[in-house]
């Protein structure tokens, strides 16, 4: 049963805002990163542990989500994944202790882990290839929302409603979106193909080709380079870099990470929509990855600056940050089309293995080099010691603008022949 354009249209509507919740719960520890310390007197590797829980069961979900993707289709685990979330979400804003965060932020990650990926195959099966980059960018500015309600709203909140109140909303949420994505999203076929089944030899087969794919790897490289050191900075770091480093209060520092996700937002539809209209993958993605990793070193060097220039610079960081969102056109568009679902979900997996090893590790470095100073029972740390955190950031940056000078260019459709 092939479904209207308007079917379609609403269907990707409210996928989309399970995007929204989706990147909200990523970011929102950065938001909340003084409270959590506070309540779970918890100490910088361990912050970073809690904020990387979610990344790790995303990581490991990807895969799995494309393959179901594919082969099942995506309105049963959209709504299982709105369940899960939700109930994750409603025990982390409960949490008495670290342990108990730790469950509920792993529920919430494996319940939206299977949102994006759903999204992209909306998107490929759907509509025309040529578009595809400019609907990914416009549903990834819709998406970034969420990540901007994750900064200066979510820090005004919690101040008057208490971060738990926020996550006890979100769940219902999550609960409401994943009912709405059962009763809206339906077929997520292209026209005359065979409802899709699970065969696991087939699965298997066409997974493995995906992997074997060497075309497929510099995608991959450049979304663990570039979308890892933006979740491990905007998603944990950046506000306590922000505070201590450079003396903003938590207002100011939230609020320029809030600039940081509108700069993303917009960047991911400029930069979908310019490959497009360009006709070109490669020279976009390499420009912005170069741009990306230049303004780490205004961060490495912790000098200091008028905040109207620090402001700028974050918003101008956002936009190159959305250099990523090409990578995922890079790799479907190098594979069979029938499994866009494992060649974007495999892309994925990079960033948020990156995002889940970055953020504790950054946090482990900084704490080696703490001298033990606290502040309202919040450790403080020296700008030497926050360097050599973002010392790690700057070298996935690098990683990740190196690898894309190995993409190959598509032309924006879909260049894989049977039998290459």
């Amino acid at each position: 049963m092939q479904t209207s354009a308007s079917s379609r249209s609403l269907a990707l509507a409210v996928v989309i805002a399970a995007y929204m919740l989706s990147f909200f719960h990523r970011f929102a520890p950065a938001g909340i990163a003084q409270d959590l310390a506070a309540a779970f007197h918890t100490s910088a590797a361990s912050l970073g542990v809690l904020a990387a829980t979610y990344f790790y069961v995303y990581t490991i979900m990807q895969v799995p989500t494309g393959i179901l993707v594919d082969t099942l289709g995506p309105r049963r685990i959209l709504l299982l994944g709105g369940l899960v979330a939700g109930a994750g979400s409603a025990l982390f804003g409960f949490a008495p202790n670290l342990d108990t965060a730790l469950v509920g932020r792993t529920l919430v990650g494996l319940g939206v882990s299977v949102v994006f990926i759903a999204m992209l195959k909306l998107i490929a099966v759907w509509f025309d290839e040529r578009r595809f980059a400019t609907l990914v960018g416009l549903s990834m500015l819709l998406g970034n929302l969420g990540s901007v309600l994750a900064g200066t709203p979510l820090a005004a909140i919690a101040q008057v409603a208490s971060w738990r109140g926020v996550f006890f909303g979100a769940a219902v949420l999550s609960v409401l979106l994943g009912i709405a994505c059962w009763f809206f999203v339906r077929e997520a076929r292209a026209p005359d193909t065979p409802a899709p089944r699970f065969d696991r030899t087939a699965v298997l087969g066409s997974l493995m080709g995906v992997l074997r794919n060497r075309a497929t790897w510099p995608a991959v490289g450049v979304n663990f380079g570039i979308a890892g050191s933006f979740f491990a900075f905007a998603g944990l770091w950046a506000t306590p870099y922000l505070v201590q480093v450079h003396g903003l209060s938590r207002v100011e520092a939230a609020s320029h990470v809030s600039l940081y996700f509108a700069g993303f937002a917009v960047g991911c539809l400029a930069i979908g929509t310019l490959s497009d209209r360009l006709g070109r993958r490669k020279p976009v993605l390499i420009a912005s990855s170069v741009l990306y990793s230049l303004l780490w070193l205004v961060w490495l060097s912790a000098v200091s600056m008028p905040i109207a220039l620090s402001y700028a610079l974050f918003a101008v960081m956002g936009v190159a940050t959305a250099s990523f969102a090409l990578t995922w056109a890079c790799a479907k568009e190098v594979n069979p089309p029938q499994l866009s679902g494992m060649s974007t979900s495999v892309t994925n997996m990079g960033g948020f293995l990156a995002g889940a090893l970055l953020q504790p590790t950054v946090g482990a470095v900084m704490d080696a080099g703490w001298d033990g100073t606290l502040v309202e029972g919040v450790r403080v740390y020296a700008v030497d010691t926050f360097r050599h955190g973002i010392g790690l950031l700057a070298a996935a940056a690098l990683l990740g603008t190196v690898a894309s000078l190995f993409l190959r260019e598509t032309g924006c459709r879909n260049i894989w022949k049977p039998g290459a």
